[in-house]
């Protein structure tokens, strides 16, 4: 049987949540069954996620966009669909306001788009009429938590939208593979330091102002704690600068980008994010996995991931005061230890990667009308037929 070719389509490999997304779901399908490619709009950024498409034989199209708007995008983007010719064109972010054209033009293969964040943020207002156009003309959007599946059709009336939440590699995160010990050790932490972390670029979103307060007002008085900030991004100089003028600048550790998540996690004690709103943060399901209790603003698909009081604690966005008191919380040794187990088994029983792209897989082959092995063929109606969720009810 000829394989089904599928082009993830990205607006760059950058160390985003979205990208890894398309990453884990191109090196995870089956290779018997699929070809897959990945377009991304810029050149190679030296991110990790170039390296592990590079280590998995993938084909990637680099079509060296530049800063701002390029016209030029529109003839490369063509070029490569009229060449390649998938059967699948799976979209991420903002790529549609260059890609839609060729996309409808070529009339060739299938076309989805995943959401990854609420519908309002994903593109700027000017731009959501090709969002809408492309809903409205084939185009079969995926959400990646329920709140953002409400926020789509709530925005540009789509009706039962698919939700297909994001999964990550369990394993690789539950095995780290430098011990907690030795990474302390390296970087200059001792074993009873309480590390408090928060993975998570310096955007307005993530909100990192709210998360020092926070830190200030409850466990940040205590020698013991440190904060660890890994990411970069533009406010990384405001939110260092906050530090030192709260007085807790001693306590706050900015570690830049980094491609060793898994041993950072694993030398952590708590997970920590502040953000204003959000999708379905693989930061969190991360370090879920790592065995790590969660303290996070109850926005997005945070509360679809986690119990409040089971696998962590959640406050309401912008609350400080009820996110310090949950890091006071876990200060106990014993708390931190129970609740970070019960996160585990909820990634490992959940989250794990093999879930999201088994539902990929499967939006795939009833869009391009072939039968699934082992499952008798159907009808596929793109607007009243849902997707079997991947995970459990969220």
């Amino acid at each position: 049987m000829k394989k089904i070719k599928v082009a993830h389509v990205v607006p760059m490999l950058s160390p985003g949540g979205a990208e890894r997304v398309a990453v884990h779901v191109v090196r995870e399908l089956d290779r018997d069954r699929y070809e897959p490619m990945v377009i991304s709009f810029t050149g190679r950024v030296g991110c990790d996620l170039d390296q592990l498409l590079d280590h998995a034989g993938i084909e990637v199209r680099y079509l060296g966009k530049h800063p701002g708007f390029d016209y030029r995008m529109y003839s490369r983007v063509h070029r490569v669909l009229k060449d390649s010719r998938p059967d699948v064109i799976h979209t991420h972010l903002h790529v549609l306001r260059y890609a839609l054209p060729s996309m409808l033009l070529l009339n060739h293969g299938a076309h989805l788009h995943t959401v990854h964040n609420l519908a309002e943020r994903e593109v700027e207002p000017r731009a959501r009429w090709i969002q809408r156009y492309a809903f409205s003309h084939g185009v079969v959007p995926v959400a990646v938590a329920k709140e953002v599946a409400r926020s789509l059709e709530w925005l540009y009336r789509t009706p039962r939208c698919r939700v297909i939440p994001n999964g990550i590699p369990t394993n690789q995160f539950a095995r780290p593979q430098v011990s907690r010990g030795q990474w302390r050790a390296r970087e200059g932490f001792r074993d009873d330091d309480v590390l408090f972390v928060c993975v998570a670029r310096f955007a307005p979103q993530k909100n990192h102002a709210l998360l020092l307060k926070a830190f200030a007002q409850g466990p940040g008085s205590d020698p013991r704690v440190r904060l660890v900030l890994v990411g970069d991004g533009d406010l990384r100089g405001q939110i260092e600068k906050q530090s030192e003028d709260i007085g807790i600048a001693a306590r706050v550790h900015f570690l830049g980008l980094r491609s060793d998540i898994p041993d950072i996690l694993g030398a952590m004690d708590v997970f920590v994010l502040g953000s204003d709103y959000e999708g379905n943060p693989l930061s969190v399901m991360e370090a879920m996995a790592s065995g790590l209790p969660i303290v996070s603003t109850s926005v997005g698909g945070v509360k679809d991931l986690m119990q409040h009081g089971k696998q962590g604690f959640l406050a309401p966005p912008g609350d400080a005061h009820g996110l310090s008191k949950a890091m006071k919380s876990l200060m106990d040794r014993e708390v931190r230890q129970s609740l970070g187990r019960a996160a585990m088994r909820r990634a490992k029983e959940s989250f794990d990667v093999s879930t999201m792209v088994r539902a990929y897989e499967e939006l795939y082959e009833d869009l391009v009308g072939r039968p699934r092995p082992g499952i008798a063929t159907t009808t596929f109606q793109r607007t009243t037929v849902p997707v079997k969720q991947a995970g459990p009810t969220r």
